[in-house]
């Protein structure tokens, strides 16, 4: 089973609606990927809880299958926690999870 990580640092909103969120959508529709999940980290975090459009796009994603968590050491630190967790996003603590992710068979990209 293919499964790809989508680490997601930028806070450059033009890097997530030109690149980032197409290329989930895409893989998803064309089934490039098994599984595919978005790991909003850093930067990314505040975008988030601040953008309607990026809120618009990330409820596509999720609607579509696509798993989205985000770190919450990060979410913390930005003080959008609650944000995150009122537009359906897992969040919690990423770093033990992230190490399992590259140190398996799974294929992570980074933003």
């Amino acid at each position: 089973m293919s499964k790809l990580h989508l680490l997601w640092t930028t806070g450059e909103k033009e890097v997530a609606m030109k690149v980032i969120f197409p290329y989930l959508i895409n893989s998803k529709a064309n089934g490039w990927w098994d599984e595919i999940n978005l790991i909003i980290w850093g930067p990314s975090a505040r975008l988030t809880a601040g953008d309607q459009e990026i809120h618009s796009q990330l409820q596509d994603i999720m609607d579509s299958g696509i798993t989205v968590e985000a770190c919450q050491a990060c979410s913390d630190a930005y003080r959008v926690t609650e944000k995150l967790i009122d537009l359906g996003i897992t969040v919690r603590y990423m770093g033990g999870s992230f190490s399992e992710y590259l140190n398996s068979e799974a294929k992570v990209i980074t933003f």
